[in-house]
């Protein structure tokens, strides 16, 4: 089945994601009809069967969305949609910000700057749960956290300081940046679970 990945391209690591999807879509041996692209107005949303919701600032993003009419036409989505970072803080039902217009398509609450600051940033090996070839090497950078998650939620992994990867339904998200660094274990995961 041929794949059509949107990438919200209003703000952040938009052609990190493209790049990341494109190469897992290589690796699943996926040829050229399959297809990654920008998102930018709701018209989009209708040719995409997954959707990608980058890191970058949240607040910003969530403006953005608002002021180019994107918020109806994403919360009825009926693809799957891959959030990192700034993204899984617009996927959150609650945010600890008043400035963020969540999208509530995950049922957690999500405090938008748990790790403090850039210089706060760091890397880590962490272990994901049903994710085969060892640990993931994932990238924090100003990093948001989930505090509270319902029961329909799948906590994927946690550090000390509490969740970082979760799954609902068709949805992902991600505390960390996954399309740093060239693997694609995580893309592929979210991807085969559409049926691509």
């Amino acid at each position: 089945m041929d794949a059509r990945v949107g990438v919200l391209a209003l703000q952040g690591n938009v052609s990190e994601h493209i790049d990341a999807f494109l190469l897992a879509l290589e690796r699943m041996g996926h040829g050229p009809s399959s297809e990654v692209f920008e998102v930018r107005r709701p018209a989009d949303l209708t040719e995409c069967g997954a959707l990608a919701i980058p890191g970058g600032e949240s607040t910003t993003i969530s403006r953005l969305i608002d002021k180019n009419n994107l918020y109806e036409p994403i919360r009825h989505f009926n693809g799957g949609i891959f959030a990192t970072c700034a993204g899984m803080v617009l996927m959150a039902t609650r945010v600890d910000d008043i400035r963020v217009h969540p999208l509530g398509l995950m049922d957690m609450t999500v405090d938008r700057n748990a790790f403090g600051r850039q210089k706060e940033s760091f890397e880590a090996d962490i272990v994901i749960d049903g994710l085969d070839g060892g640990a993931f090497h994932a990238f924090f950078i100003r990093a948001p956290l989930v505090t509270t998650v319902e029961k329909s939620i799948r906590v994927l992994a946690r550090i000390d300081r509490g969740i970082i990867a979760i799954e609902q339904g068709n949805n992902m998200a991600f505390s960390f940046h996954p399309e740093l660094g060239g693997d694609t274990r995580l893309h592929e995961r979210f991807l085969k679970n559409l049926g691509f």
